[in-house]
């Protein structure tokens, strides 16, 4: 119930891209849509640079989630390059874009774009730390190719080109121990003051996001379980911009799935008791500060202008209307064959919400199913 309620919200399917209903008399309860995913990697200088190009989608940094490019969206052309020098790797990343658009007939949909930089260091043999920056931009029907540049800074191009872009930057880390633990990090700079920060009045600007999290293996000497649990919060207003630069892709965020403006911890159980067997469990709660007026913006839609905020200042966490979100899932995964498994398991989801305007709700999911050389789709929102 809640993928359909996401759907009609955001006339999207979440991790899809162009969609029909399967009864216009009934829009949002069943979708018709294809799903294709491919690329042609070529290696230019052996064991150093890689390029890369084709249909398909990303993830950035050791989280379950990531506050830079997450991969449950939809797919995307791209080409990337990835060079590895010394104890460096570099990730150039091009991408075309959908910009938010509504439902309607067939139709050439317009285009818009991004441009990342990912760079991987390995500090020491414990700690690696990562550098970050991407732009989403939109131009009438032609690339930008001053964002071409494999190595300027992003941010001065597109304040050369008049400021009209969104631009973001990043730092990740993550720490290796001794005893079978990772723990790593991100930090999102989408804008802020130093000053205004160090004020704690609340400008509506200071936009940004912040993760932590830890992975232990093998906890209690038991082979193949793994544990991941993960905090992720941000700011009011992140990511957001104008109806094109938003940071999204065919109606969906392109970094977390929930926007910003929200506060959220997961909890994840990997163990393998057989090499054919694998147990999971996900879980999640999120506090989010939730958009229900059309024309006015609390910053938790990054698809709505920021130019539509309520004020200048006093804006914190949770502005709007606070909605909380409960989400759990266990599943048992079976490989009958190379590449064939058969799965069950259920999927709860709870949202309480302080306001009429958005739904509360439970769902529960039973679930079986067999998938063939596919991965599971998670449903984790």
């Amino acid at each position: 119930r809640h993928h359909q309620q996401r759907g009609r919200e955001r006339s999207a399917v979440p991790g899809m891209g162009y969609y029909k209903d399967f009864k216009v008399d009934k829009p949002g309860l069943a979708q018709d849509y294809l799903y294709a995913a491919g690329y042609l990697d070529a290696e230019l200088i052996k064991n150093k640079v890689n390029v890369a190009f084709g249909q398909d989608r990303f993830h950035l940094g050791d989280g379950y989630r990531s506050l830079f490019l997450n991969d449950m969206g939809a797919n995307y052309l791209f080409m990337k390059i990835n060079t590895k020098f010394w104890k460096f790797n570099y990730q150039n990343l091009w991408m075309e874009l959908t910009p938010q658009y509504s439902r309607g007939g067939d139709k050439l949909l317009p285009r818009k774009y991004a441009a990342m930089h990912y760079l991987s260091a390995n500090v020491t043999k414990w700690l690696n730390v990562s550098l970050f920056e991407g732009v989403v931009f939109g131009r009438q029907d032609h690339f930008d190719f001053r964002y071409m540049n494999p190595i300027i800074l992003y941010r001065s191009v597109e304040q050369n080109a008049g400021s009209p872009d969104n631009a973001m930057l990043g730092m990740g880390f993550k720490i290796n121990t001794k005893i079978k633990t990772v723990l790593y990090g991100q930090v999102l700079l989408d804008e802020f003051k130093f000053s205004e920060i160090m004020a704690r009045n609340g400008w509506w600007a200071n936009k940004y996001g912040i993760q932590l999290g830890f992975k232990v293996a093998d906890l209690l000497n038991i082979k193949n379980l793994l544990i991941q649990g993960e905090v992720n919060m941000v700011r009011p207003f992140t990511y957001s911009r104008d109806s094109v630069s938003n940071y999204t892709h065919y109606n969906q965020p392109l970094a977390h799935p929930y926007g910003a403006n929200f506060l959220e911890a997961n909890f994840i159980v990997n163990y393998k008791p057989m090499r054919n067997v694998h147990l999971s469990w996900r879980s999640f709660i999120n506090r989010q500060g939730r958009d229900t007026s059309a024309k006015r913006a609390f910053g938790g839609d990054i698809f709505k202008s920021y130019k539509a905020r309520n004020d200048e200042y006093g804006i914190g966490l949770f502005n709007g209307y606070p909605t909380e979100t409960f989400y759990t899932n266990l599943n048992l995964s079976y490989e009958l064959r190379y590449n064939i498994f058969f799965d069950m398991g259920f999927a709860y989801r709870y949202q309480n919400t302080s306001t009429k305007y958005v739904p509360a709700f439970n769902s529960l999911q039973v679930y079986s199913g067999i998938r063939v050389n596919a991965v599971r789709r998670l449903y984790d929102y």
